[in-house]
């Protein structure tokens, strides 16, 4: 029959096979624990996701997109502040009037992607990263759609994985800045 400290070691390896790990050090537990808040914008034409070319950006809506990546914040302790714009000078308004208020933004810009450059100098003066998104890979879309104008701005992008680009892109932005709150203690 096993000893005990024999059962206890088999039961601890478990648990950290299963998916725990060691605990935090007090200050990741503290930027682990905080709350952030993120900006999400959606640029021109993506209230009709869902409508609108499903071939290239499938059957999923724009306010589904928004609940899964409500459901995500919840779950990785973000508040969301999310907004979807026709217009670009609203798209601009919205990263000016939260420079001080969000720890990081992500930007699908859709059609501005390839024009904007009051969006590029917007992002650039951002002192949060930004992620960009796009539900199609631009790289095997049509000459038009393969140079985005914003992603010399951004921190990164993620693209080509439908409404999965969104979370990605959501769980990417949230490790950099926690990892960046962390490495500032």
């Amino acid at each position: 029959m096993p000893s005990t400290w024999h059962s206890l070691c088999i039961v601890s390896a478990f648990v950290l096979a299963a998916g725990a790990s060691a605990p935090a050090s007090a200050p990741e537990r503290q930027v682990q624990q905080s709350r952030l808040r993120v900006l999400v914008l959606h640029g021109p034409n993506l209230n009709l996701l869902g409508r609108r070319e499903p071939q290239i950006y499938g059957t999923t809506t724009l306010d589904q997109i928004n609940e899964r990546l409500t459901v995500l914040a919840k779950e990785l302790n973000v508040e969301l502040i999310t907004m979807q714009s026709n217009s670009e000078g609203v798209l601009v308004d919205a990263f000016q009037k939260h420079i001080d208020a969000v720890d990081g933004a992500l930007i699908n810009g859709a059609g501005l992607t390839f024009s904007s450059v009051s969006l590029h100098d917007a992002i650039k003066a951002m002192p949060f990263p930004v992620i960009e998104v796009h539900i199609s890979n631009l790289g095997t879309r049509d000459e038009i759609h393969q140079r985005s104008v914003l992603t010399s701005a951004v921190r990164g992008t993620v693209m080509g994985l439908g409404w999965r680009s969104y979370t990605t892109a959501l769980r990417a932005l949230v490790e950099i800045v926690r990892e960046e709150k962390t490495a500032k203690r």
